[in-house]
């Protein structure tokens, strides 16, 4: 079991920056890829940035140059660096931890509660 707990939301004026927090419990958190999701008033939710156990790292076209993503294995903690934030970044955001489990052919998926981002001035 894998217990993520989002943190580091709130409000922000455009072209400012925030710096968002996962805090993981549970074993083997080194072994999973680790997500940042947001979904935005009314719209679908969708991957903001993501980074495996090895490192590699992927962005959405929309933050790429923007936001960075890191992790802390030793902390249990992924992160999500994000400057020049702009309105249209207002959002729900959600950590997420996946282990994909070979032998087994099986998924392993946990979400956080969320943390709000507001853009605005």
């Amino acid at each position: 079991q894998v217990q993520l707990v989002e943190s580091g939301g709130g409000l922000v004026q455009p072209g400012g920056s925030l710096r968002l927090s996962c805090a993981a419990s549970g074993s083997i958190f080194s072994t999973y890829t680790m997500g940042w999701y947001r979904q935005p008033p009314g719209e679908q939710r969708e991957l903001v940035a993501s980074i495996t156990s090895g490192g590699s790292t992927k962005y959405a076209d929309s933050v790429k140059g923007r936001f960075t993503i890191s992790r802390d294995n030793d902390e249990n903690t992924v992160y999500l660096q994000m400057n020049s934030l702009k309105p249209e970044d207002t959002a729900v955001y959600y950590c997420n931890a996946d282990r994909f489990v070979p032998h087994i052919a099986h998924k392993y998926t946990y979400w956080g509660q969320g943390t709000q981002v507001t853009v605005s001035s």
